[in-house]
């Protein structure tokens, strides 16, 4: 990063100077004055005793006599109170984006170690149809596992399908009672039947027992009642296979909460071994509370009296699972942050047990909600499903202009998905956010559309000349030097968004640098310019500019249609 290396350079001036610390750089926040910044001699006269302009001055002009100053700098001074401004060469500018151009990242810096991720991204219930709130699980999680790889590490991706709870037991009774043939199940039929069986189990007490009793006994391994399972799982599996497949989310695993039940024994063993599970009326519980919290953390709950399981004991026996096959150096979860607590109770226990040395991350993010504040539901007062979702989506983008409706359908999945994408990855993760599809379908503003819209200008552009391979070390105008500048600006983007988890960094990079190159387009005409030099270096810069667009893109899940 620029930062890393201009502190490296000033952390060697000042030890020339007698100053024995490692100075921090800052992008400046005021680019008016200067492009980099260091606030370190406030540190230094503290720990020297001398005043801050006195260390910064002594500094800046050792900085001035160093032998390749025009290599770095066009200019450094000093600012009052303490802040050491620096202002980037021409030349160097101009090496830094042949440097970006010429390797693979754009020579972002490989890390020291690959350390393994499993990701937990999904968790859609099983019989239930996908709604707006999964979107967000998929999409955020998709992001956050391209920009890991994209660093340089290792991911494992579950999309964990909640596939033996409550849900199901439900669907089963309603199953059985409508004796229906197991050829005529559907998944029409499911979507209806869920809501029905829902609704009565709030109202009906005994059929809610029936339902659990059912559930109970095929985690037990009931024959008839695995042979419903198996139906349902394989209808509503398709079809949220399906639905993933039009917002391009993968996953390594497709497994369940099914497929953790064989890990409960010897995570139980564990746990026995430990001390930790105690009886409370019935139920078995591990208790987590640590006297440093602050509010009440209730025990977790490993087995209830009836002998069933819960999410807690799925979720601590799959950690186990993760640990023995795949030896993680995270685990991350990336879940509503409604699920907090009960995550931290897992957390907790699997530390408190031993049962991984994997870092277990909790992924938190808000929810999307409508106008009104409230979680996103339709005029009819429910949370819509994706596919209707995906449909309005694209009615609203082809009545936007006629000359849309000739668009291949391929061409608008991709604009769907940058339309739903870029308004979901442009917040960050943990904050709610408004849903408003006829503004995020826009082609002016911070959408989708506008960064696919300003690609595109650009391509169409690039595709009528020859790109040169060289840069010379002339920058034209300010428009021309803010578009270069952002672009130095990418690695520091991806590693703030890979350790921090956040896929917004990136969105606002691309947004930012898409508004700068429809700025530069703006004020630079390279129609019938006669000037080569610049025409060629305009170009390169043009050139560079979709390359990162292009490949940022596709780390928030976002690919190119062939035409707006």
């Amino acid at each position: 990063m620029i930062t890393e290396k201009l502190g490296i350079l000033l952390t060697e001036v000042a030890n020339t100077c007698g100053y024995d610390d490692t100075f921090t750089v800052i992008l400046s926040n005021r680019p008016e004055l200067c492009d980099y910044q260091s606030d370190t001699a406030f540190q230094l006269a503290k720990k020297y005793h001398k005043a801050p302009m006195m260390i910064g001055t002594e500094i800046v002009d050792a900085l001035k006599k160093i032998e390749n100053f025009d290599a770095y700098f066009k200019e450094v001074s000093f600012a009052a109170p303490g802040f050491i401004n620096m202002t980037l060469s021409d030349k160097f500018i101009k090496e830094k984006l042949e440097d970006m151009m010429n390797h693979e990242k754009f020579h972002l810096k490989e890390p020291e170690q690959v350390k393994t991720f499993v990701l937990d991204y999904g968790g859609p219930n099983v019989a239930k149809p996908l709604h707006v709130g999964h979107m967000r699980t998929a999409i955020v999680g998709e992001s956050i596992k391209r920009i890991i790889n994209y660093v340089g590490h290792k991911t494992i991706s579950d999309v964990h399908l909640g596939d033996y709870g409550l849900q199901i037991g439900q669907v089963i009774y309603g199953i059985l009672e409508d004796q229906k043939d197991v050829k005529d199940i559907t998944l029409e039929y499911l979507e209806d039947i869920y809501p029905k069986m829902s609704a009565l189990c709030k109202e009906n007490d005994e059929i809610k027992e029936k339902c659990a009793a059912i559930t109970k006994s095929l985690q037990d391994g009931d024959s008839t009642y695995r042979e419903l399972w198996q139906v349902i799982l394989e209808i509503s599996g398709n079809d949220i296979k399906r639905l993933y497949r039009y917002l391009d989310v993968s996953f390594d695993l497709w497994q369940g909460e099914s497929d953790a039940y064989q890990y409960i024994a010897p995570t139980e063993e564990i746990l026995h071994e430990k001390d930790l599970i105690e009886d409370s009326e019935g139920a078995k519980v591990v208790e987590v509370k640590k006297e440093e919290d602050t509010k009440e953390i209730p025990p977790l709950i490993w087995q209830k009296s009836n002998g069933a399981y819960l999410y807690g004991t799925t979720d601590l026996a799959t950690i186990y699972e993760r640990e023995q096959r795949f030896h993680p150096d995270y685990i991350c979860y990336i879940v509503d942050n409604r699920q907090n607590l009960h995550f931290e109770q897992v957390f907790r226990v699997a530390k408190k047990a031993e049962i991984t040395d994997a870092n277990l991350e909790f992924l938190g993010y808000g929810t999307v909600n409508g106008e009104d504040g409230k979680p996103y539901k339709t005029r009819s007062g429910n949370t819509p499903k994706l596919d209707g979702l995906f449909e309005q989506t694209k009615e609203i983008f082809l009545s936007k202009k006629e000359e849309n409706k000739e668009k291949s359908e391929e061409d608008i999945r991709k604009i769907v998905n940058a339309i739903l994408k870029f308004a979901d990855l442009q917040n960050s993760r943990e904050r709610d956010y408004i849903f408003d599809i006829h503004k995020f379908s826009n082609t002016v503003g911070k959408t989708g559309p506008y960064i696919l819209y300003t690609y595109l200008r650009i391509d169409k552009i690039l595709k009528q000349e020859e790109v040169p391979t060289r840069l010379s070390s002339q920058i034209y105008n300010e428009t021309d030097r803010n578009l270069r500048l952002k672009l130095l600006e990418l690695d520091k983007v991806i590693l703030a968004a890979f350790t921090d988890r956040k896929p917004n960094y990136i969105a606002d990079y691309i947004y930012q640098l898409s508004d700068l190159a429809n700025s530069f387009y703006q004020n630079n005409h390279l129609a019938n310019l006669e000037d080569q030099v610049k025409k060629n270096d305009w170009l390169y810069v043009l050139t560079l500019t979709n390359k990162v667009l292009k490949e940022m893109l596709f780390l928030i899940g976002i690919e190119i249609p062939t035409f707006m």
